[in-house]
């Protein structure tokens, strides 16, 4: 019974190990494959800017606040944030497990609960705003310039991420600093489908420059160097 235990156990663990080879292998390799890879060229007058900007784990697509295809002063507001800083320029969207979001601040208030749930995709969402005055490009922060034509697609994606399209339905009471805010959102976080990989099928919409598929930042940020 014991070396039947045993043997089980190997099998098992086996398994995981060779399944997190796989995963570790298909992350690296696929992320490196550029969708969109061809881009006709944009008049930049006309052109809107966006950025994807990351914390070294998270990306963020950021927008201007108001121009003539969208205004998201209509659903995310200044007065939702501590600051209600109305001189703000751009806002950035990052969607992601709301356990994870909301219940962990620091690595070390993560609990097992919480890594379990988002790892198997049984937990809700939400969508981080956070409104800037401006943005400074780095290797962190690249600038994209979009026809108005692809912004609107982008909007369109944005906007359907929110549980609520038309009127976001802000969850009070949470933040990071004093210039961002949380927002009930569609989807599930998994092992397969991260915040990251939200921020990188924005881009695909957008008809940007993307990985095929990644669940981490670098993975967006490699096409762009």
């Amino acid at each position: 019974m014991l070396k039947k235990s045993f043997k089980f156990l190997g099998w098992t663990l086996f398994g995981i190990f060779t399944f997190l080879a796989l995963y570790v292998t298909a992350v690296l390799l696929i992320s490196r494959i550029t969708v969109n890879s061809t881009i006709d060229k944009i008049d930049e007058q006309n052109a809107i800017p966006i950025y994807i900007l990351s914390n070294g784990v998270h990306t963020d697509i950021v927008v201007p606040i108001v121009t003539e295809v969208k205004d998201w002063r209509k659903e995310i507001q200044f007065d939702q944030t501590e600051s209600n800083d109305t001189l703000a320029k751009f806002v950035a969207f990052g969607w992601g497990d709301k356990g994870f979001y909301l219940d962990t601040p620091e690595w070390s208030d993560l609990k097992a609960s919480t890594a379990l749930k988002a790892i198997f995709g049984v937990s809700s969402s939400a969508m981080h705003t956070t409104f800037f005055k401006q943005l400074r490009e780095g290797e962190d922060c690249k600038r994209i310039l979009v026809s108005k034509e692809n912004y609107q697609k982008l909007v369109n994606y944005i906007s359907e991420s929110f549980n609520n399209p038309e009127n976001p339905e802000w969850i009070e009471g949470h933040s990071y600093g004093k210039k961002d805010a949380f927002y009930e959102a569609k989807g599930s976080y998994s092992l397969f489908y991260t915040c990251n990989t939200w921020a990188n099928c924005a881009l695909k919409a957008a008809n940007q420059k993307a990985s095929l598929w990644t669940i981490y930042d670098k993975g967006i940020f490699y096409h762009y160097q």
